[in-house]
């Protein structure tokens, strides 16, 4: 009550409740939101938070992906493939937020600084691209090598067109105002809270809600009684143990998503491969699904699960792995987060599971923003996290060259194996079947490391207020709110 009741004053709303509640109508036509995950880049596209843009409409790309993962039109009209390595995107007429008009030199500007991030986007770690104007609506880029994935690439939200205002001399991107979207920022207090205004001048029409006011809740059963309550009409990620109470506002998504354990295989004592095959050997995947996830997931069978139908019974064998080496007590450190219902207790069961199996666990749990960067710096022996394998392109491969690759952006195990850079490599460069064969294979050279040991193939339950329309419930996780979503 006392966060709600701080927001709707900071944005000025004259609001009356009723039996301590608030609903969209009484917000006039604004819509209450809890995110799970807090701003950990000051809202800039080039990370994680760009999803956070996404998901509340703030960003648009040169395309987008629907819940479906297919690809349609969004800034760029329309597009043709001139040569293996160039494309041509013309552009529809629309506005930024602050009123300029899209161009292709604006759109040029936001891939090339997208590019030269002092951090690279994930979804550039597999691609060198450029960009450049050919025509006043016209742009046209050119890849190092052939990308049949440019056009699902374009729609990532680390690839959003932003106005000439955004980008600082200093290479900050300010998405306050700057954006295309249907939504605006208006307002961010820090790891707090943000508002947003509905803009009018969106190309697709005027959203349905006047604006959102967004709160950013760690706590998970926080987010839950908020929606259950009434305080509020959307709560993104609430916990399974909740589901019963909630009813018909717990809505099951299937995703893309698979917990993983990722072995810090540079330092410490998973270094040794040995012992990272005695962690894999300890874990009882079968108990942690069937316990801790309440039946809202299914027992990993690999890094991919069922969102990808083509990789079901065509897996070949892992072969080569270490042998197990017998713990003798060594000590791990396991660290999980808060702001994803389950992995607190997943976390817990795991570390049990690892001291029955002769190792001695320190477990750290505490909200991402906390512990990302210690993670990506190898500060964990062990990090179990939830993590969707298409999030960057709706295929897999740039996820795998992120996270397992010798120069990838998000490689949280610190993995360097040749064989894993070629096999990834080599799948880069396939289309069609190929390219799913080398995706499977690229899979099981990341497995015979036990770099990673997969846990559970998710569903989430995200919570929708009684009465609340048109909310966006997507397998790939980068949209929430919509034009559509009103109460």
């Amino acid at each position: 009550m006392r966060r709600r009741g701080v927001l709707l004053a900071a944005a000025g709303l004259g609001l009356t409740t009723a039996c301590g509640s608030f609903t969209g109508t009484a917000r006039g036509g604004r819509l209450g939101v809890d995110l799970a995950f807090a701003p950990t880049q000051r809202l800039s596209p080039y990370g994680d938070d760009g999803l956070l843009l996404s998901r509340l409409a703030v960003v648009d790309g040169l395309t987008r992906m629907d819940a479906d993962g297919a690809i349609h039109p969004a800034l760029a009209a329309r597009w043709t493939r001139t040569t293996a390595t160039t494309w041509e995107f013309t552009l529809r007429r629309a506005r930024f937020q602050d009123g300029r008009d899209v161009t292709a030199d604006a759109v040029v500007r936001s891939l090339t600084r997208a590019g030269r991030a002092a951090v690279t986007p994930r979804v550039l770690s597999d691609v060198r691209l450029s960009a450049r104007t050919a025509g006043e609506r016209t742009v046209r880029i050119t890849t190092a090598d052939p990308d049949p994935l440019l056009p699902a690439r374009l729609a990532n939200p680390s690839l959003a067109v932003l106005s000439p205002a955004a980008y600082r001399p200093d290479g900050s991107v300010d998405p306050v105002g700057t954006a295309t979207g249907p939504f605006a920022l208006t307002r961010v207090s820090g790891a707090v809270s943000a508002t947003l205004d509905r803009f009018d001048g969106h190309w697709r029409g005027r959203a349905a809600a006047r604006g959102l006011d967004v709160t950013f809740v760690a706590d998970n059963n926080a987010r839950a009684n908020a929606l259950r309550s009434g305080q509020i009409e959307l709560a993104e990620f609430v916990p399974a143990a909740q589901a019963l109470v909630l009813g018909g506002r717990a809505r099951r998504v299937p995703t893309v998503r698979t917990t993983t354990l990722y072995l810090n295989t540079r330092t410490g004592p998973l270094a040794d491969p040995g012992l990272r095959a005695a962690v894999r050997a300890g874990v009882d995947i079968g108990a942690l699904a069937g316990s801790v996830y309440e039946g809202y997931a299914r027992r990993a069978d690999g890094l991919l699960g069922p969102g990808f139908a083509w990789a079901d019974g065509r897996r070949p064998p892992v072969t080569g792995r270490a042998a197990a080496t017998a713990p003798r007590g060594r000590a791990l450190t396991l660290a999980t987060y808060t702001n994803r219902a389950e992995l607190p207790e997943a976390g817990a069961a795991l570390a049990q599971q690892l001291e029955r199996a002769g190792f001695r666990v320190r477990l750290v749990v505490k909200d991402y923003a906390r512990l990302e960067a210690g993670a990506l710096d190898g500060a964990y022996d062990a990090f179990l996290m939830s993590r969707s394998t298409a999030l960057d392109t709706g295929d897999p491969v740039s996820y795998l060259a992120s996270d397992f690759t010798s120069g990838g952006s998000f490689n949280i195990s610190r993995l360097r194996d040749a064989r894993v850079d070629d096999a990834v490599r080599a799948a880069a460069g396939r289309e069609g079947a190929a390219r799913h064969r080398a995706v499977l294979a690229a899979e099981a050279a990341v497995l015979r490391t036990d770099a990673v040991v997969p846990i559970v193939h998710e569903e989430h339950l995200q919570g929708v207020g009684a009465g609340v329309r048109g909310v966006v419930l997507d397998p790939y996780e980068r949209q929430f709110v919509g034009l559509e979503t009103r109460a």
